[in-house]
């Protein structure tokens, strides 16, 4: 066990203490500890260590239990028992699994088992026990209600033309070098149109934020032309104001996925799954050097291999046939639109008295008559050091640029680095040439 594992564990065992802490001090079976576990399985939590955001009543019973016997130290995670041992092919089996459950909503636990052993995506000798696999199925919510609700009405579905409708989501990489002698954990940013499953664009990045994936979005853009939706998962990246109103500013229609109701993006997450396979299993070390690397390495693919093969999901069609087939009516660039101005990120900020304004730890000069205003700064996150676009009650106001302190102490003051203000050229001539100024 790392450092990191103990780090998360005590991180996991600090969650469900909060969770619980207030409950403990009731007497066992009080309406307070019913009411109390009923309000906290119906809210979402930030957990530790997972991207679920709920927690089911009889956990808490059972943390409760735990603490009353063990204390503190019997809320934290228990070791693996295969920790130290590679588990990559179990994980591919479970996003299999997955996948298959969501494409076909349908299927009985072993109908999914038969169909990922057909598509070769789980080896024969890989054992897979129903009842494993129903308890996997059944956490990510794909078994139906257990409460007695009517099942929801789950189709499956495909639009008619190309990018009616792109799909985007966040798959976990490898590590790859990061310039600066260390390795760190990468993130595979992608998107796909639904009717013809050709990827627009996807890269890897070192983060899954907002700033990592608009560049990706603007690079699909550019690439395929404008999607009329983009269906998107409800992480921070996808909930963001600055995509909202980027996609606004295109008429594109923007599309959150309800929590927990993945089904709709079985397309990409089945896309994910190939790439793990065809791409990822087969990274040699110079792939992984740097993220040029690695993204060299995935469009080599992407374009190379995987849009000139047929696809099973089009009827052996492959994905660039279909796309010149239903590609007619997509919607590009025009001349006149600039994208690069569309996707600037922006900032309010208060001018100071030395006319600077700071953003993300570094220092800009505005125009001074902005003194003690305040402006919105448009930038580019991936270019820090370019000046920025200055806009002060909606009309331009001109570059904020980099601080300079060593060439603004060769100014005098007074003056401003294009020279002194005519006044005081006027005064310092009189002063050399006499009363009259001659």
């Amino acid at each position: 066990m790392t450092k990191d594992d103990d780090s998360l564990r005590r991180d996991v065992a600090l969650f469900r203490y909060g969770l619980i802490a207030d409950l403990l001090v009731q007497p066992a079976g009080s309406h307070e500890i019913v009411a109390g576990l009923r309000d906290r399985a119906a809210r979402d939590h930030v957990i530790p260590g997972t991207n679920r955001t709920r927690v089911g009543e009889q956990t808490m019973r059972d943390w409760m239990r735990l603490y009353r016997s063990g204390g503190f130290d019997a809320l934290f995670p228990k070791r693996r028992r295969d920790d130290g041992k590679p588990r990559r092919l179990a994980v591919e089996a479970s996003e299999a699994l997955i996948a298959v459950k969501r494409e076909n909503p349908a299927f009985s636990v072993r109908d999914a088992i038969a169909r990922v052993r057909e598509d070769g995506d789980v080896p024969a000798d890989v054992p897979l026990p129903p009842s494993t696999v129903h308890r996997l199925l059944s956490r990510e919510g794909l078994m139906g209600n257990d409460d007695g609700a009517p099942p929801q009405d789950r189709r499956r579905f495909e639009h008619p033309n190309a990018c009616d409708l792109w799909m985007s989501d966040v798959m976990h990489g490898p590590k790859c070098g990061d310039g600066h002698g260390r390795r760190r954990k990468t993130y595979l940013l992608a998107f796909i149109d639904d009717c013809t499953r050709v990827v627009p664009h996807a890269a890897f990045a070192f983060s899954e934020n907002t700033a990592a994936f608009l560049p990706v979005f603007k690079l699909a853009l550019l690439k395929r032309g404008y999607p009329r939706k983009l269906y998107v998962d409800n992480g921070a990246n996808f909930r963001s104001r600055h995509l909202a109103l980027v996609c606004a500013r295109l008429g594109v229609v923007l599309i959150h996925a309800r929590p927990w109701q993945p089904s709709g993006k079985g397309k990409i997450e089945r896309w994910f799954r190939t790439v793990r396979r065809s791409v990822l299993e087969r990274l040699e070390d110079g792939d992984t050097r740097d993220l040029e690397a690695m993204n060299r390495r995935l469009h080599a693919w992407i374009e190379g291999e995987y849009h000139a093969r047929p696809h099973r999901g089009l009827g052996g069609m492959a994905p660039l046939d279909r796309w010149s087939a239903t590609a007619g009516d997509v919607r590009h660039p025009g001349p006149g639109l600039d994208l690069d101005d569309l996707f600037l990120f922006e900032a309010k900020r208060r001018v100071a008295k030395d006319r600077t304004v700071s953003l993300r730890s570094r220092a800009y000069e505005v125009d001074p008559a902005l003194v003690g205003e305040t402006v919105t700064l448009r930038f580019d996150p991936e270019a820090p050091a370019r000046p920025l676009k200055v806009v002060h009650d909606g009309r331009d106001a001109g570059l904020a640029t980099p601080l300079d302190v060593h060439a603004n102490a060769a100014v005098r003051r007074g003056e401003g680095r294009d020279g002194p203000p005519a006044s005081s050229i006027a005064f310092r001539d009189l002063g050399r040439n006499g009363e009259d100024g001659r």
